[in-house]
């Protein structure tokens, strides 16, 4: 076992793994085997279910001792500007799948990506992370073994066939409705099939709702690469669609049905999938499948309603935003612009009243990690396409002026500057269809989420609102 396996996860706070490398290199390496101790003596079953209902005794007895604990315990203040600022650093979510540290960024279970890179298994030597090692990292807590990740592989392609009335559902919609709209009238066709729907209305007993909660989420990740291709398919290729490949990974098939079978396109579609599957849960499609489902509402219909979520400007509208911003500067200042000349346009368009997309975000304060594994990719893969040298020269001039302006906490990159860029490099053009891969991505997170929601019981979500009149009131008056 690699020793790279093996970073200890740092539940305690951030960047604790980094600081005792750093500071305590003894403590560090004692770590490192004390895991390794405890991996060794894990049970190696590589069925899914079956390890999630072995850990969720433990996990239902800890929330408890924190209810009875720790149940009245204040973990935050809230101000006038959190209330009408989007609820903006307000702790009141419940979320164990993932963390998102100002410094660090995401943490998938404790781990941050370049772990997560390093450990998680791949489909080639070097290679990417495969979406379905992830899954069972967010699932069960635990880095998978190949075994186990190629068990699931073949779960997810024995769940992968669609029922033909989902075809009919999108037929029946005229070919230019965006992408995002057939993604979702899609995972909603789905619904019919629920198998949580249907323990609900037998009289199912909450300790089991997670049960069927996991066949649907599962069935439902499954199936979404081929709900995908099967929209781009029908979009942009006349509706020539290609069936799955019986020996592909989750996320490669994904890119074989669209078109894209050069191994570069492989790579990069399980790169994408791993990287995009979780931001912990205050994101809109995070917490509005979270609060959905807080209703009992299926996964199919609590999913549905994150992805409207996800289609929004604001949020995975935002990848292709970048990539028609870039190509506008492409088409202003050509493909090799200046770095003076490219600093004139960034100025120009804040000027103009507008934002530089792809910059900026609501919680971290550093380059986004999920940037920079997929600069790391192109330069990789694609050291010398120009759009991607366009990108590099961006991340070096917009942060400078973003600074300069002084209204900007974070002028660092996030994960939509780059991506829309990669999938143009492979063929993947059509701006308008990259929310509906950020989407595939994002049940892997939520969905996960979603079956612990169930297994811990947690209740239906209803924070308090209030009017102006008693912000006014609250505060002393006008």
């Amino acid at each position: 076992m690699m020793l790279s396996l093996l970073v200890p996860k740092a539940r305690a706070g951030a960047g604790l793994a980094s600081r005792l490398a750093r500071t305590a290199p003894a403590l560090w390496q004692a770590a490192q085997w004390s895991q390794l101790a405890q991996q060794q003596k894990r049970t190696l079953s590589t069925d899914l279910r079956s390890v999630v209902a072995e850990k969720i005794p433990a996990q239902q007895e800890r929330l408890k001792e924190i209810k009875k604990t720790h149940g009245n315990k204040v973990i935050g203040d809230v101000t006038v500007n959190m209330c009408i600022g989007g609820m903006r650093g307000i702790n009141g979510m419940l979320w164990e799948t993932s963390l998102l540290d100002p410094e660090d960024g995401i943490r998938f279970r404790g781990y941050t990506i370049p772990e997560c890179q390093a450990a998680l298994p791949s489909a080639i030597p070097g290679g990417e992370p495969l979406p379905e090692g992830m899954l069972w990292l967010l699932m069960t807590g635990e880095m998978p073994t190949q075994e186990q990740v190629a068990q699931v592989s073949l779960d997810l392609r024995k769940r992968s066939a669609l029922p033909p009335h989902v075809a009919q559902v999108l037929a029946a919609m005229p070919a230019d409705t965006h992408p995002m709209t057939q993604f979702t009238q899609a995972v909603l066709a789905l619904q019919t099939n629920s198998e949580f729907a249907a323990a609900y209305k037998s009289g199912i007993h909450k300790s089991e709702y997670w049960k069927p909660y996991f066949e649907d989420s599962m069935d439902l990740i499954a199936k979404l690469p081929a709900i995908a291709s099967l929209i781009y398919r029908r979009t942009y290729h006349g509706g020539n669609l290609i069936e799955a490949h019986p020996e592909l990974d989750w996320a490669a098939n994904l890119s074989h049905m669209m078109g894209f079978d050069s191994e570069g396109a492989l790579e990069l579609m399980r790169l994408y999938q791993t990287i995009h599957s979780d931001h912990e849960g205050g994101n809109v499609s995070a917490h509005t499948t979270h609060l959905v489902g807080s209703a009992l509402s299926d996964p199919y219909l609590s999913f549905a309603a994150g992805m409207t979520g996800l289609a929004g400007p604001l949020h995975g509208l935002a990848n292709q935003e970048v990539l028609l911003w870039i190509n506008n500067v492409r088409e202003v200042l050509g493909e090799q612009p200046t770095k003076e000349a490219l600093t004139d346009f960034v100025w120009d368009t804040l000027k103009n009243g507008k934002v530089v997309p792809g910059y900026g975000h609501a919680v971290l304060r550093l380059t986004d990690p999920r940037y920079t594994c997929q600069r790391e990719f192109a330069l990789k893969h694609l050291p010398d396409d120009p759009m991607f040298k366009l990108v590099s020269l961006l991340y070096e001039v917009v942060p400078a002026v973003l600074k300069e302006t002084g209204k900007v906490k974070n002028p660092w990159p996030n994960v939509d500057a780059h991506s829309g860029v990669l999938l143009q490099h492979y063929g993947v053009s059509e701006a308008n269809f990259y929310t509906v891969l950020f989407g595939v991505s994002r049940c892997l997170g939520v969905l996960s989420q979603g079956v612990w929601d169930r297994a811990l019981g947690l209740p239906i979500e209803r924070p308090k609102s209030l009017t102006m009149s008693v912000l006014e009131e609250l505060c002393g008056g006008k």
